[in-house]
């Protein structure tokens, strides 16, 4: 196995496991997403497929991070103000930091404490399974400018 080849059968055993069937395209993009260690938008997670596939379009882009993140292999991250951005699922519950000045993502470690907004007053019936945490302010660089 030559070295380009790994990540693409790493990305096929990674589908396999999950119980998907192996395209080009979901292994393109799950390629895309676990190579950045950024938090990215659909867009540019196309631009980078596409250099695996050669062409992909959009709509497909979102369709295959879709069945990623229902099986579990990618996160979506929904933050106001933002388009959707994916990272690979780690399953460690870890929040993010949104810079105001120049929109830079950041992972934060699990916040733990007792802390207003992290104690939900619900009803016993409810069956809190996650939490999820967006702190914003200012990046080292945008705090100088």
């Amino acid at each position: 196995m030559t070295a380009d080849g790994e990540p693409m059968e790493l990305a096929a055993a990674r589908l396999r496991k999950a119980g998907m069937r192996v395209t080009a395209p979901r292994m393109a993009v799950l390629m895309a997403v676990s190579d950045s260690a950024d938090h990215l938008d659909a867009d540019t997670l196309r631009e980078r497929a596409q250099r695996v596939t050669g062409s992909l379009s959009l709509q497909a882009t979102y369709n295959v991070l879709r069945a990623l993140t229902d099986a579990g292999l990618v996160r979506c991250i929904q933050i106001p103000g933002h388009p959707a951005r994916y990272e690979i699922e780690d399953h460690d519950n870890h929040h993010h930091f949104v810079c105001r000045g120049c929109g830079v993502i950041r992972n934060v470690e699990c916040t733990e404490g007792a802390a207003p907004c992290m104690e939900p007053h619900l009803p016993e019936e409810y069956a809190i399974q996650e939490a999820a945490v967006t702190f914003w302010g200012h990046c080292p660089d945008c705090r100088v400018a």
